[in-house]
């Protein structure tokens, strides 16, 4: 069989670290507040020259060095992004033209902090079916750049940041490397609990990031323990078979709420929610990132993915490493 094998892992982040006590100095916040109810400590934000499309193409360019990949290697870049450099063209087209590997196919995937999760999905599909022999799927945020700052309930949570993978099809017997199962989902009737309050079509602005955040918990908690069983029972295996769990960075409190409900232990979910915060769509790619390059996650690991986001929108993927 066909499947989409990771060989390559990279991450990337702007100069400046704010930490909480930082923030006190121009939010009505406090350090104890923000660690009580996040777990967040620190986030990065982009600064002058900081986009969405050059962390996009630092994460690309540390990936390709880690798969031991050239540019010329990628015959599809898939962004996920909810903080596009432009309305259009698609952030993909500008990592493209900054790689040089030019021609190949190259779109952004808007799926809010499940993006990543889509957009590994829709090149997994795309590998299998030939249209490209290697892919860049990549997750980048300046969410910094939406943010309400007279919110303190939301500014205090997201992060700016970058993170990527190289996957490439290649022909694997049935218990070997690769993305073993995925599942995605979507909930329209719930837009007004995690949005953002303008657009092209509507206000003709950006706008600002608006959420109410303990409903946006309690419906995390129940839709990703959900799709974490729909595919474990996929893939015919139980959770207990798991290394590790590389969640959607947005809160220490749902991180926790969803490994207790599916019986899993707390050291087996990777957490970068403290130094990063949320950094959406980037989220999940940065974290794995992290613990692959810290020897948590080695090959022949079996890792499962999974974010929820505005939308609502939602997802999980089981990988072997």
């Amino acid at each position: 069989m066909i499947r989409s094998v990771l060989c390559g892992t990279g991450s990337a982040l702007p100069k400046t670290c704010v930490t909480n006590a930082e923030l006190e100095e121009r939010v009505d916040t406090s350090d104890a507040w923000i660690q009580e109810r996040t777990g967040i400590k620190q986030r990065y934000l982009a600064g002058e020259g900081e986009t969405t499309a050059t962390l996009a193409t630092e994460a690309a360019r540390n990936a390709l060095a880690a798969a031991g990949l050239e540019p010329a290697d990628i015959g599809l870049i898939v962004v996920a992004t909810a903080t596009p450099d432009n309305t259009f063209p698609a952030t993909a087209t500008k990592v493209q033209e900054a790689l040089g590997c030019n021609g190949g196919i190259a779109f952004d995937m808007q799926a809010v902090c499940s993006g990543f999760l889509y957009a590994l999905t829709t090149a997994d599909a795309l590998l299998k079916t030939g249209a490209a022999k290697r892919a860049l799927v990549i997750g980048a945020e300046t969410f910094s750049r939406i943010l309400d700052w007279e919110d303190r309930t939301t500014c205090v949570l997201f992060g700016d940041g970058a993170g990527a993978v190289v996957l490439e099809a290649q022909e694997t017997e049935e218990e070997m490397r690769g993305i073993i199962a995925s599942k995605l989902h979507a909930d329209g009737a719930h837009h007004d609990l995690l949005y953002v309050d303008g657009g092209p079509s509507t206000t003709q602005t950006v706008g600002k990031l608006r959420m109410k955040g303990r409903e946006v918990f309690r419906h995390a908690v129940v839709n990703l323990s959900d799709v974490l069983n729909e595919v474990l029972s996929e893939a015919g295996i139980e959770g207990g078979d798991i290394d590790w769990i590389v969640p959607h960075q947005a809160n220490q409190r749902i991180l926790d709420a969803t490994a207790k409900k599916l019986g899993l232990p707390p050291e087996k979910v990777v957490v970068t929610v403290d130094r990063h915060a949320n950094t959406s769509a980037a989220s999940v790619p940065l974290a794995l990132d992290v613990a692959m390059r810290d020897g948590r996650i080695v090959k022949g690991d079996l890792v499962m993915l999974e974010a929820m986001g505005g939308g609502f929108a939602w997802g999980a993927a089981l990988i072997r490493i």
